[in-house]
């Protein structure tokens, strides 16, 4: 098998940083050893001055495909994933029609397995009808991440506010359960006070609409629910000061039974930014006031949010277009996590070892994940060379998803992401997507 070896390299890896050789035989990481020496010719990358860290492991991404392909397709947005340094993903089930059946969550493997640059798993997607076609999923938990709610709607008209089809998944379903919470009866109790006061509401208002007590009291029926039931539940994209009550467990991440996400969006833009993005960084649940922003970091950094993630939904920017009730929601972030997050340790609000452990440890960790989310001998070689001492400036010419635009456009992060390998194969290099072969359908241990 083909061997590769990144030399002198700073590996940032389980809690420390060390300089190292990194020798990849085939898919695997086989050795890694300050001095690696090897009689015959490999391929060899010099990392002299830079950082290997594990590939992101992002456990929430739209990709749009089927249905949706004008938005994204799984070739072309995991392609933009190993651009960013995104080695593997999670794809929510709300495209067209829905991953609401096991059948139709087979085609999407079989579409991954053809076309994904980046490792892959799906979720199964819950309705108020398909309960037992839900509980089918059972056997299969070892071979899929997990089973998705929508507690609150979003794309894809997906809510589940069935009381019974709740209790009888949260009670017998032995796959993790993802939720997005937000409480729909109060969202539309706002939606129509603003409207009865004469007021057309503009981007600003979205977090006003879904509002902190929105999130909060659909997260809080959740995890009651997940407590009644001794359920395994994650938390999607939490936003709330108020919120993170709930999630005062410091208990290792692998004996937690409820885990909570945070996304980049999230810990990077807050309510003050809609001036000058508008609908741009319109997304459900909500951007919401700074202070939020404030307390999401502090529980990241405190173990009560578990990992990170991306959330990207990639629309058309026609489509993020007033008025209100017409524009989508949604960001597309997949291509630039790793770099949003490098900014902050640049600012000193996290370091390059909590960010591997938020973005690719516990989330290994969170989901059970064989062989991946660590730089260890005998793991698959999910990689990420990142430079410090070189600058990103995002423009529409360098975007890889389909959609062309990016609320980051102009910004310029001070890092840059050098190579990215998937499989131990190498996925992109300087600028360029360089894929030879798929992913791989991850398998979990459970």
């Amino acid at each position: 098998m083909e061997k590769k070896i990144i030399r002198n390299v700073q590996l940032v890896n389980e809690g420390t940083i060390s300089t190292t050789d990194v020798l990849i035989r085939g898919e695997r990481i086989e050795r890694i050893d300050p001095q690696i020496n090897i009689p015959y010719a490999v391929d060899e990358t010099d990392g002299s001055g830079k950082y290997l860290i594990p590939g992101m492991i992002d456990d929430q991404v739209h990709f749009r495909e089927p249905g949706l392909t004008h938005k994204g397709t799984i070739r072309q947005e995991s392609r933009a994933a190993v651009a960013g340094g995104v080695t593997t993903f999670m794809e929510m089930p709300n495209t067209i029609p829905p991953a609401l059946t096991l059948d139709l969550l087979e085609d999407k493997y079989r579409i991954a397995a053809r076309d994904a640059a980046a490792n892959y798993s799906f979720y199964l997607g819950v309705s108020n009808n398909n309960a037992d076609i839900v509980l089918q999923a059972n056997k299969l938990k070892k071979e899929i991440c997990g089973i998705k709610i929508f507690m609150g709607s979003s794309t894809g008209n997906l809510l589940v506010d069935n009381f019974n089809t709740l209790e009888k998944v949260f009670s017998e379903s032995e796959l993790l359960i993802t939720t997005h919470c937000e409480d729909e009866t109060i969202i539309r109790r706002n939606t129509e006070r603003m409207f009865q006061s004469g007021k057309e509401p503009g981007p600003e208002d979205h977090p006003i609409i879904r509002d902190d007590e929105a999130c909060y009291a659909s997260s809080l029926r959740a995890v009651k629910m997940a407590q009644k039931y001794n359920t395994r539940l994650h938390i999607l994209h939490i936003t709330t000061e108020k919120e993170l009550a709930l999630f005062g467990n410091m208990a290792p991440l692998r004996e937690k039974n409820i885990t909570a996400e945070v996304c980049v969006h999230h810990l990077h833009f807050s309510s003050d930014d809609y001036a000058a993005l508008g609908y741009k960084i319109k997304c459900n649940p909500a951007i919401k006031a700074p202070h939020n922003r404030e307390a999401l970091w502090k529980a990241l950094l405190d173990d009560r949010i578990d990992v990170i993630a991306t959330d990207h939904a990639p629309h058309l920017l026609s489509e993020k277009q007033p008025p209100y009730a017409q524009a989508h929601a949604g960001l597309p972030l997949v291509q630039h996590p790793l770099l949003i997050l490098l900014h902050h340790v640049k600012q000193g609000r996290i370091s390059l070892e909590r960010l591997v452990e938020k973005t690719s440890h516990a989330v290994s960790d969170c989901y059970r994940i064989a062989d991946r989310g660590y730089v260890r001998e005998g793991y698959f070689a999910d990689l990420v060379l990142i430079d410090l001492n070189t600058e990103t400036t995002v423009t529409s010419s360098n975007l890889h998803y389909t959609c062309g635009w990016s609320p980051f456009e102009g910004f310029t992060f001070p890092a840059s992401i050098e190579k990215t390998w998937v499989s131990g194969h190498l996925a992109y290099d300087r600028g360029q997507v360089v894929v030879t072969q798929p992913g791989r359908r991850l398998s979990f241990i459970r």
